[in-house]
């Protein structure tokens, strides 16, 4: 029986039809720190990662309702915690404040941010117990 080689994927974009490609530019680069050009804007060598299409029509541009469109990683709470600082000193719309949920195994916590169409960007980490 031969074993399945599985191709190892490095990263991934998140592809958001904007209503304003040049405000959604900037906006992801000033508010969120992203290298922005014509192909994508980017944060952390494609730690986030989004592909920006400037939409036909205002109807095409549709976030998910109720929850994350994109939802990021982070390594632990106090990397967290310096991410919402600096997210929110740029300029970043802020869409829920940092909030700790506790589980039996540690706890988690999270926070997230609106861009200029309602797109909701949320970043997390988790702490073990122990």
């Amino acid at each position: 029986m031969s074993e399945t080689v599985k191709a190892r994927i490095e990263n991934s974009l998140t592809v958001l039809l904007v209503s304003d490609l040049e405000q959604s530019k900037k906006y992801y680069e000033e508010a969120l720190g992203c290298e922005v050009n014509e192909h994508w804007a980017i944060r952390d060598h494609f730690g986030l990662g989004f592909k920006l299409i400037q939409a036909q029509s205002t109807d095409d541009v549709r976030p998910n309702k109720g929850t994350w469109n994109t939802y990021a990683y982070v390594r632990n709470h106090d990397e967290l915690d310096a991410l919402f600082v600096e997210l929110k000193t740029n300029g970043a719309i802020i869409d829920t404040e940092p909030k700790v949920t506790e589980y039996d195994w540690g706890s988690w916590k999270d926070f997230s941010i609106r861009d200029l169409d309602g797109y909701v960007t949320g970043f997390g980490s988790g702490n073990k117990n122990g």
